[in-house]
């Protein structure tokens, strides 16, 4: 690469970075609905026709924010899991960091996981970043259920079908009735955070980390995972 190919790189870079930084800034002030490259490129001294060199639709910049988002969250996770041991302590973990992510970003977090944008509609390509998250917690009940002795949550006869075809898409070396608790508990997991974040929790719940880690922890004996100490 040339140095002035160089140079037109990095500054692509630097003006993608800055648009979003803008973008995001709107998106804490007005919304993610009333999200405008016009308002974005004029806010950076833009003109808009320049800006659509970068995003050539409102949509386009979304679906980069909503990326970015889910993957910052993914980075977060990964990291608070493996930083634990044993497959309780790692599920609490991730847990934890989804919660301190969310209280560290909470219009980013409205975006993935609030109010959907109306007309807007998330591409395959958000998949990958939004998976993050859920893929750690089915590899910690993988992990803890190669113990052949774990019990095994139950399983309601009429769920078992669903249940069948939902472990098949997700994760078919676990059996029905894991998948089925790990799903249940992956919304769980995002309801308990949304309550705090959108302030369902006001005059409800106060010790609102001591309430998260006994609620999580509850849901990992839900999914068959028992602390090291039981």
């Amino acid at each position: 690469m040339s140095t002035a190919q160089g140079a037109r790189a990095r500054a692509r870079i630097e003006i993608t970075a800055a648009i979003k930084d803008e973008a995001r800034r709107q998106l804490a002030a007005e919304g993610a609905a009333r999200l405008s490259l016009r308002a974005v490129a004029r806010e950076l001294g833009m003109v808009s026709s320049a800006l659509y060199r970068y995003f050539p639709s409102r949509d386009d910049l979304l679906t980069a924010l909503i990326i970015d988002a889910y993957d910052s969250l993914g980075e977060c996770a990964e990291a608070a899991h493996g930083a634990a041991a044993d497959p309780f302590e790692r599920w609490i973990s991730v847990c934890e960091a989804v919660r301190g992510w969310a209280l560290d970003h909470p219009h980013e977090y409205a975006l993935i996981y609030g109010t959907p944008v109306p007309g807007y509609t998330a591409p395959d390509a958000t998949v990958p970043a939004a998976a993050r998250v859920g893929l750690l917690l089915i590899g910690i009940a993988r992990d803890a259920h190669q113990d052949p002795q774990l019990a095994r949550p139950p399983l309601a006869d009429e769920l078992r079908p669903e249940a069948e075809r939902m472990a098949a898409d997700l994760a078919p070396d676990l059996p029905p009735a894991v998948v089925t608790a790990l799903v249940a508990a992956w919304a769980q997991l995002y309801g308990l955070v949304g309550f705090e974040l959108f302030g369902q929790f006001n005059r409800v719940v106060e010790d609102r980390e001591t309430f998260f880690r006994h609620a999580v922890g509850q849901l990992a004996r839900g999914v068959g995972l028992v602390p090291a100490s039981s």
